[in-house]
């Protein structure tokens, strides 16, 4: 009975491997016919939406046919994101994809939901605040934070984010207690900062980056194991004092799973001259990144290894993600 089993799995497997390889070259052979959707599951102005801007204004060249980006911002990313998940796999909805995103139970998707396209970049979570603000290193923030446990108030976007579980992270690493504020996207946490109305942000660099230079802005730590090119004077957290604070987003671009091999093989060898080319590379820099490309697989990997480590982080602080 076993290996009766074992031979009609097989020969199911050997099915699917034939029926995809019929049709995978037909597949790809003219694709793209149509308008591509690439949906931005935050808010337009952040940092996702600034990747997947350049990427659909290139893509739109090198496949001639117009990438359209398409905003559902919503609970941590998790609504696009699963509008993406159970879109059609045929190569004509893609979606911007980043770090610790599939974390919660329910979502209603998975991560064997997509298949990965490739990295674009990678930027780290920066700890920034007002001016105003009297702590001017994170060793001040640590200390004030102690001193009158709750009385920071830290803005982050919503659980799912890599922000906001760094916000937790570093409550937990420092020992006292700071407010927690969720915004939307970075996009209005930035506004918010400028304005005055939160202390500190768990933020990207690419909202604020004109307001950092501009002098609206303070950074204060990188929570990086370097520091970052776009911010090259501003100290790591390990060499504010706080080691092992490291929190940085990788950003992808990915499809719904079963899209045909050829049409992932043709996006990301576009995706791929497009993070080498010097304009999109300058872009991605400007915008508060490290220009990243890759194959399908090495992406895959990316994923997993991230997802793993947010993972055990989640579960070691004890947190409660819906």
């Amino acid at each position: 009975m076993r290996a009766a089993r074992m031979k009609a799995a097989l020969l199911a497997g050997l099915v699917a491997i034939l029926a995809g390889a019929a049709l995978g070259p037909a597949a790809g052979a003219d694709y793209p016919v149509r308008p591509i959707t690439l949906i931005v599951p935050y808010p337009a102005g952040g940092g996702v939406d600034a990747m997947g801007r350049i990427v659909a204004q290139e893509l739109s060249a090198a496949l001639g046919q117009q990438v359209v980006i398409e905003n559902r911002p919503g609970a941590g990313g998790v609504i696009g994101t699963r509008a993406a998940a159970k879109a059609a796999p045929d190569g004509y909805t893609l979606v911007m994809m980043i770090t610790g995103i599939s974390l919660p139970a329910n979502t209603g998707y998975e991560l064997k939901d997509f298949a990965p396209v490739g990295l674009i970049s990678s930027t780290p979570i920066v700890v920034m605040s007002h001016p105003s603000f009297p702590a001017k290193t994170l060793a001040d923030v640590v200390a004030l934070a102690k001193k009158e446990p709750g009385s920071i108030t830290a803005g982050t976007p919503p659980p799912p984010t890599v922000n906001y579980f760094a916000a937790e992270q570093f409550k937990a690493m420092i020992g006292a207690e700071i407010t927690i504020v969720t915004y939307k996207g970075t996009a209005p946490l930035t506004n918010d900062l400028v304005g005055g109305h939160v202390a500190l942000g768990f933020n990207t660099i690419a909202p604020a980056i004109s307001n950092i230079e501009a002098g609206s802005l303070r950074a204060i730590a990188v929570a990086a194991p370097a520091r970052s090119t776009v911010l090259p004077d501003v100290p790591t957290a390990a060499e504010s004092g706080l080691p092992g604070f490291d929190a940085v987003f990788y950003y992808g671009l990915a499809a719904p799973a079963g899209t045909p091999r050829p049409i992932i093989d043709r996006l990301n060898t576009a995706l791929r001259a497009i993070i080498k080319s010097e304009a999109a590379a300058k872009y991605i820099v400007a915008n508060g990144c490290d220009p990243i490309a890759s194959t399908p697989e090495e992406y895959a990997a990316n994923i997993e290894r991230e997802e793993g480590k947010w993972a055990a982080a989640v579960k070691q602080l004890g947190l409660k993600v819906e």
